[in-house]
């Protein structure tokens, strides 16, 4: 496999730079919705029932909103800066819906460096066709030692419907 997929690699503080940019990407599946809500408690219908989703404006099933948000604290966690981020803070604005099999990608930007190793970057979160969903700031701690660490395995999970 991969050694670049198997470790991951931060960036501290003194090596970011405003206007560094990161991205990460996933695609939302329908076992991925269903643990989403599990995990979160969120079992609102529009996300699990697709007839009761057929009446509301968007006519089918939407992901939860703070799937895509966690598609930033991932990305934070892991691309940029990676290993040793603290997330401080998180600002978010909902655009669009993400519809099951929408494939996202969250772009990252170092906007400015603070004192104690704080920095503000911009997140923009866009769907397979370029369309943006979800906007914000994050305000985080940046590790200020280089970290190179194994990508932990996570364990198999299989859903009976």
């Amino acid at each position: 496999m991969n050694q670049a997929l198997d470790t991951l690699q931060n960036i501290t503080f003194n090596e970011l730079q405003e206007g560094d940019t990161a991205t990460y990407s996933r695609t939302l599946t329908e076992d991925e919705l269903i643990l989403f809500a599990l995990v979160s408690g969120d079992v609102n219908p529009v996300h699990l029932d697709a007839e009761f989703a057929s009446g509301s404006p968007f006519k089918e099933r939407i992901a939860h909103g703070m799937w895509s948000g966690s598609l930033i604290s991932a990305a934070l966690a892991t691309v940029m800066p990676g290993p040793g981020t603290i997330y401080l803070e998180q600002s978010l604005s909902f655009r669009r819906p993400v519809m099951l099999d929408d494939t996202l990608t969250v772009r990252l930007t170092v906007l400015s460096k603070e004192a104690k190793a704080r920095v503000v970057i911009g997140c923009e979160v866009t769907n397979q066709d370029g369309k943006q969903v979800v906007t914000g700031e994050a305000r985080i701690i940046a590790p200020t030692v280089r970290m190179s660490l194994p990508r932990p395995k996570l364990p198999r999970i299989t859903i009976d419907y």
